[in-house]
């Protein structure tokens, strides 16, 4: 399989040890990938929809990490849906579980949450040879 053949954008916080773990692993496995960082280009509000419909909020929103637990008990409690969770990220980024993976190829992109080689290394697998 060619060295470039899916287009691979890594979501997240370039301190987050889990990012910088999942950015080594891309790196070892000689994948090109773009890393789009939070803090300095804010979340992609154009591609919330499709991790919605691809993960759930309820992954996608960390809700055993720091930035959820400094939240207030009324702003937690009203996080019941999609809508009322991407206002939430979009007004907190470090609420997000990271990383958030983009996999695409062909026209199909996939979406991961967190570390995930084994899901990644299935994605590269079964990819369609182009």
């Amino acid at each position: 399989m060619k060295k470039n053949d899916a287009s691979i954008i890594l979501y997240g916080i370039p301190n987050c040890d889990t990012v910088k773990k999942s950015r080594t692993w891309f790196t070892e496995q000689g994948l090109d990938y773009q890393f789009h960082d939070f803090k300095k280009q804010g979340v992609p509000a154009s591609q919330l929809p499709g991790w919605l419909a691809a993960v759930g909020w309820q992954k996608l929103v960390n809700r055993q990490g720091t930035t959820w637990r400094k939240l207030d008990a009324d702003t937690q409690a009203a996080v019941a849906d999609d809508a009322s969770a991407t206002a939430l990220m979009l007004e907190h980024p470090s609420v997000i579980k990271r990383p958030v993976v983009e996999w695409s190829r062909a026209g199909h992109t996939q979406v991961s949450v967190g570390f995930a080689p084994d899901q990644w290394q299935a994605w590269r697998v079964t990819a369609p040879k182009g």
